[in-house]
């Protein structure tokens, strides 16, 4: 569902209040004393039959006795009342309700259904509802506070979003003290409409929104949130507190949102991937809103440490190593500045210690260096109360200083009555300060993972030397006859040929189902060999005795085999035994890794990747990434755990081929997005042998899926589905297919080929290059929200990018914009209409309701297109430039069409 109708429940002209009273202690009065007390301007309409007025305002016995339209409804009755409220909500016209009512899932069974009732009323209608059992929502702008929270928020440009009211409230008061500021303070309570997702696109699109911080304890629609917070969070920092990271914690959640909680770990990639900073207490919740609350843009980790006393700057220099961060190392220059103002006995280094003496002037010139040096992005000031040192007049210097700079100042004052008339001075001024240099330098650092999170983002995979081919068809069959099995437990041979089917290496490996059939597969594969019971009944077949290794002889084989069937009646008797497999041995690996993937309930597929071979629970060596993945996503998996650092080579041991590992794991991502039916995934171990990986043993289970792929997926993937080839007079046969993030240097070739005259017809102003921040943006595409298809003229196995077109969704994921971009050479030739044409099938198939682009009046040809197209032309506001609009509910003109 869109979110454009949030916009009527953050800043609505009316205002409906069902339960609305005046008996003290109730909901009903809370909400109309806020309302009131808040200043909002709009009309506000008290709904309760008991009362004649609530507060000097007119009742009404119902909703739809108003006889006025009503943007937002806020429902404060019994649960058991709401779902004809909403019902007269959706007749009355209202944009959406706020339900603060609780007894829903949280209350089990009954909860359930009323919560039911509520969504099929609501379906269709357009109505969108926040809550239930929430604490209700606040917006600075609007000047409106629809909740029964005690006080409104400072204004401000954070956003703050929570299941939880009891969090609402307590960062609420919290943040008076600490003077921060909010632009929206929302409780989204048991998110039976709006959720995570719906509320960060909405934050994103208003410019008086400059971060968002979340307490989240358990998510709806997962890959919604994905799309959402990675279009986000690349242009405002996401901080989350998850709750539930333990088992008992998970338990809590459920209890008090009746939602179970996700795999902790699983929540770590899926937060990283989209960019957002997770934090693990309310302490660190709340130091992230104080710091990104205050004024100063951050550019980086270089941060200067200014203290009056040797111990604490020493005490943040830890925390800050802690983190694998070094303070800011001063330039001659810096020093040479530093020196002039302070005494001969400062620290000459970072942390700047000016001694215990030090007064507000030596702070003040201390302060001002260090921020105009080039190598400082940041500052953190501390202070310890001495004797000569005035806490209070230090603080009005830092105040007076703060403007002169566009850096952020931390400050972290020290002590405890002391220092508190300096720590209120500070908080009055905006300035963020700290009780410690731990929690100061903790705070600066989660502004550092933000930015590190984003660059890294933005970073541009290479490509793959080879191409990636696998045999799709083969997997299909085998596994659509292996599903419907009675054992979804694949055997070694059957995981092994899976495996093979997508291009991963694996050790040969054959079924012996006698003595003398092993032997004569151990003479046929050459000495040594490994044996290992083959049964679907048995998972872990070095636990149960079940694997022989290094057999150098006839002799040892046939032992071998009497023993592993000893072995396997002896521990498990009812197993169904198929045989052995034998293969051949693989003498001194380098290292054993295990590659895996499970089904998360909530997030789908992900993949796993560490040190592996019999102790691999016990290392405890792993990281997990989701789907789809890139060489870049691949390589940052394994740069997750400690076994990277053998793959790089260590003493002895030679480096492994570090690009096939990485493609094998794009491989084994790819093979778990085309097949939602693999519901685990184990190759353990895969070896590295003279830097060469092999799959050694391996595992699937299969179980139906009601999930279609590519769906099953919390992160879109590439979308082969619209790869296609046109044959085009004068260019001959081209692929078109969707924007891959490998293509930045093939678009900077496409740039290339462009005349002056054509970059600013396509980019509005005239431009040299494409940045890397640009190529980021227009090859790192969200096929959820976009749709970017490319022209590529192939010769062998080199490409050339010959044109471009993108279909932007907007905001309200209904609407959207184009663009498109042909190299000078291939004017005229067919291609953009083809691409333009093309993108817009792929729109009318999403259900977009109407495209819409800007068009310099000198651009003829784009123009042209347009009218071909069937888009309606009008004359822009600014001079110049033409609207293009298309209707995409009104079918395309006669033979606009290609597809």
């Amino acid at each position: 569902m869109g979110i454009d109708r949030l916009d009527n429940l953050f800043h609505p002209e009316s205002i409906a209040v069902v339960g609305a009273s005046e008996r003290p202690g109730s909901v009903g009065r809370a909400v109309m004393n806020n309302l009131i007390e808040a200043g909002y301007e709009g009309r506000i309409y008290p709904v309760n039959p008991s009362y004649p007025a609530v507060m000097g305002k007119k009742t009404f016995p119902a909703l739809n006795r108003i006889g006025e339209p009503v943007d937002l409804v806020v429902v404060a009755t019994p649960m058991q009342t709401v779902p004809p409220i909403i019902s007269d909500a959706i007749r009355a016209g209202a944009a959406g309700a706020v339900i603060i009512s609780s007894g829903g899932k949280e209350t089990g069974h009954a909860g359930r259904q009323l919560e039911a009732k509520i969504r099929d009323r609501a379906a269709g209608t357009g109505l969108r509802i926040i809550g239930p059992n929430c604490l209700g929502i606040m917006c600075g702008a609007s000047r409106l506070n629809a909740s029964f929270a005690a006080r409104m928020p400072l204004d401000g440009k954070l956003a703050f979003v929570s299941q939880s009211g009891a969090i609402c409230t307590a960062i609420l008061d919290s943040s008076v003290k600490e003077r921060i500021g909010f632009s929206y303070f929302i409780s989204l309570g048991s998110m039976l409409d709006v959720d995570f997702g719906d509320i960060i696109d909405f934050l994103g699109a208003d410019p008086k929104v400059g971060s968002i911080v979340m307490y989240v304890e358990s998510l709806i629609r997962h890959r919604n949130f994905m799309s959402a917070a990675r279009a986000v969070g690349r242009v405002k920092p996401i901080i989350a507190l998850k709750a539930g990271r333990t088992g008992a914690g998970a338990s809590a959640a459920a209890s008090h949102t009746g939602a179970m909680a996700g795999e902790d770990a699983v929540y770590d990639a899926a937060f990283q991937r989209a960019g957002i900073v997770r934090v693990k207490t309310f302490e660190e919740l709340f130091d992230a809103a104080e710091i990104l609350s205050r004024k100063g843009r951050y550019r980086g980790a270089g941060l200067a440490i200014v203290t009056n006393a040797g111990g604490p700057g020493v005490m943040a220099a830890d925390a800050l190593s802690d983190y694998g961060v070094e303070p800011a190392a001063l330039s001659p220059e810096t020093m040479e500045a530093l020196d002039a103002v302070l005494p001969d006995h400062w620290s000459h280094g970072n942390p700047v210690d000016m001694l215990g003496d030090a007064t507000s002037e030596r702070y003040a010139a201390a302060v001002s260096i260090l921020s105009r040096a080039r190598e400082v992005q940041a500052l953190l000031v501390m202070l310890a109360p001495q004797a000569i040192t005035d806490p209070a007049a230090v603080a009005r210097t830092l105040c007076d200083l703060r403007d002169d700079t566009t850096k952020p100042i931390i400050t972290s004052w020290l002590g405890g009555m002391d220092v508190d008339i300096g720590r209120e001075i500070l908080n009055q001024a905006g300035i963020a300060t700290f009780d410690t240099p731990e929690r100061a330098v903790r705070a600066f650092m989660n502004l550092h993972r933000h930015a590190r999170g984003i660059e890294i983002l933005q970073q541009i995979p290479p490509r793959l030397s080879t191409r990636i081919r696998v045999d799709r068809a083969a997997a299909g069959r085998f596994i659509d006859d292996h599903t419907t099995s009675p054992r979804n437990l694949l055997s070694e041979t059957e995981s092994k040929f899976l495996l093979a089917t997508y291009g991963i290496p694996v050790n040969p490996t054959a079924v012996a189902v006698s003595p003398d059939e092993a032997t004569a597969l151990a003479e046929q594969f050459g000495y040594p060999v490994a044996m290992k019971i083959l049964s679907r009944d048995i998972s872990h077949k070095s636990d149960a005795g079940g694997v022989r290794l290094d057999l150098t002889t006839r002799d040892a084989v046939e032992t071998a085999w009497a023993d592993l069937m000893d072995n396997i009646r002896r521990a498990f008797p009812d197993a169904a035994v198929d045989g052995v497999t034998v293969q051949p041995m693989i003498a001194k690996p380098d290292c054993e890794l295990i590659l895996g993937a499970k089904t998360d309930p909530d997030f789908g597929p992900v993949i796993l990747f560490g040190m592996g071979g019999v102790l691999a629970e016990l290392l405890d060596d792993s990281a997990i990434a989701l789907p789809p993945l890139n060489r870049l996503l691949a390589s940052r998996l394994m740069e997750g755990t400690r076994v990277d650092r053998l793959l790089r080579g260590y003493r002895n041991l030679p480096p492994a081929d570090r690009e096939r590992m990485e493609e094998i794991l794009i491989r084994l991502a790819q093979l778990v997005t085309d097949f939602p039916q693999i519901a685990e995934l184990d190759i353990n171990p895969m070896v590295i042998h003279g830097g060469q990986p092999i799959a050694v043993d391996a595992r699937f289970v299969l179980t139906p899926s009601s999930c279609p792929a590519p769906l099953h997926l919390a992160v879109s993937p590439y979308p082969a589905q619209y790869e296609s080839r046109v044959q085009l007079p004068d260019t001959g046969e081209l692929l078109i297919r969707p924007t891959r993030p490998e293509d930045a240097p093939l678009l900077q070739g496409l740039f290339d080929t462009l005349s002056p005259q054509s970059v600013y017809y396509r980019f509005f102003s005239p431009m040299k290059q494409l940045s890397h921040t640009m190529l980021a943006r227009f090859t790192q595409i969200d096929y959820d929200r976009e749709i970017a298809l490319v022209a590529i003229q192939e010769s062998g196995d080199s490409e050339r990018m010959l044109g471009a077109a993108r279909v932007i969704l907007q905001h309200n994921l209904r609407d959207a914009e184009f663009a498109v971009l042909v190299g000078d050479p291939w004017h005229g030739r067919g291609i953009g209409a083809h691409l333009l044409t093309t993108c817009l099938d792929i729109a009318r198939e999403r259900g977009i309701r109407s495209i819409w682009g800007t068009v310099l009046s000198e651009n003829k040809g784009m123009l042209a297109l347009g009218r071909k197209l069937g888009f309606t032309i009008k004359r822009s506001d600014s001079a110049g430039e033409f609207d293009l609009y298309l209707d995409m509910t009104r079918s395309p003109p006669a033979g606009s069409s290609i597809a």
